[in-house]
């Protein structure tokens, strides 16, 4: 039984709604098996004894250079103020994590402080949004956040611990990219043909960025070791594929624009085949002027997307004595920008393929506008 959330229910080809059925129904049966294929089980993480334990404490008092902690279990201690960059600033009642390393530095204290505990106010954040969303949403808003937590799910549950386990992390991202297209759509805007071609583009669009990047990954010749972090990961995960790693980062944070866009297409399509008297061709110009003017500001929000969250990277650079073709083709800012551009071509390709699939899928028309049915005479109409 189909039913719609978000997306309009404007007739539908049989033919074609056939052919997509061919198309996705397979696809959909293909990523289940190699979800099931792929899946890591309990990964097994190794983990040193020296790491130490993470204990909960409360800051009582500070005097000097040290800080008095009343631990969770009770029990007071001694620790020394944190320093340096990015150390946390500490004051009495803080509720702050520390790390229980006895004997670590001879004569030094048993504890470090290590962080602020922060789950009370992220707990208070989350439940603000959800509250905002539903108020908003209603029921779509609700299955938007079912849709939300199919999506972390798939992330914590399956793409992380498969690519710890040693898969190919494209092909994981592919997969679990997939599974949070169909389940994420569907549960949002319901299962219906125009959803359906919402995902069909989003598939087709996720085909053509896996293949760009990877191409252009190797014509850059990128290794997907950049940063520090890249760095720590492959030296202590010696058999992960730091370059598949760049490829599938790639993918899943194309999934969630594309997604937008090809439901607004898919959704604008059937908008205006259902209130309008157009033809399919009509149809198209039209929806993809819309189309055009939501990728505008799309892409400009990918792009912000990646800068903001290479700002720090950004200042680093610019502080730098490095001459700017240096800088713009070194290895660390090439890969924000191959994430940047691949991901933009990806965008633009999604309209006019979700647009063509959503035009498609609509009952055949005339190229022209429907002709009215002519008006009765006065004397013929009934009372």
């Amino acid at each position: 039984m189909s039913h719609s959330h978000g997306v309009p229910a404007a007739p539908a080809d049989p033919r074609t709604r056939r052919i997509l059925a061919a198309v996705l129904i397979p696809a959909a049966i293909a990523t289940l098996v190699a979800m099931a294929l792929l899946w890591p089980g309990r990964v097994h993480l190794d983990t040193a004894a020296s790491s130490g334990e993470r204990v909960n404490g409360t800051v009582t008092a500070i005097t000097g250079a040290t800080a008095t902690v009343r631990l969770d279990g009770g029990a007071e201690t001694t620790v020394d103020l944190p320093s340096g960059p990015g150390a946390p600033t500490l004051k009495s009642g803080d509720a702050i994590v520390l790390l229980h390393l006895p004997g670590a530095v001879p004569g030094g204290q048993d504890y470090t402080v290590v962080d602020h505990q922060r789950a009370t106010p992220l707990v208070w954040l989350l439940v603000a949004m959800v509250l905002s969303v539903l108020a908003f949403g209603r029921r779509l808003g609700l299955t938007a956040l079912v849709g939300l937590a199919v999506s972390f799910a798939v992330l914590l549950l399956f793409v992380i611990p498969a690519i710890l386990a040693g898969e190919a992390p494209l092909l994981v991202a592919v997969v679990g990219a997939a599974a949070i297209m169909f389940a994420a759509l569907y549960l949002t805007h319901g299962v219906n043909v125009h959803t359906s071609v919402a995902i069909a583009g989003t598939l087709a669009s996720l085909v053509i960025t896996g293949l760009l990047g990877a191409g252009f990954t190797a014509a850059l010749h990128l290794t997907g070791v950049a940063g520090d972090e890249d760095a720590f990961l492959a030296a202590t995960r010696s058999g992960l594929d730091m370059r598949g790693l760049l490829l599938a980062g790639i993918v899943i944070g194309a999934l969630g624009v594309l997604d937008d866009v090809t439901v607004t297409q898919a959704a604008t399509v059937a908008e205006l085949a259902e209130h309008g008297n157009r033809g399919r061709r009509d149809i198209y110009r039209a929806a993809s002027r819309i189309g055009r003017a939501h990728v505008a500001s799309a892409v400009n929000t990918l792009v912000l997307a990646y800068a903001g969250a290479s700002l720090p990277l950004l200042l680093l650079l610019a502080t730098g004595s490095s001459p700017v073709s240096q800088v713009l083709t070194g290895e660390l800012l090439g890969q924000e920008i191959l994430r940047s551009a691949v991901g933009t071509i990806g965008l633009v390709a999604s309209v006019p393929i979700t647009t063509a699939l959503a035009v498609l899928v609509i009952k055949n028309r005339s190229g022209g506008p429907r002709s009215s049915p002519p008006a009765r005479s006065p004397r013929h109409s009934r009372t």
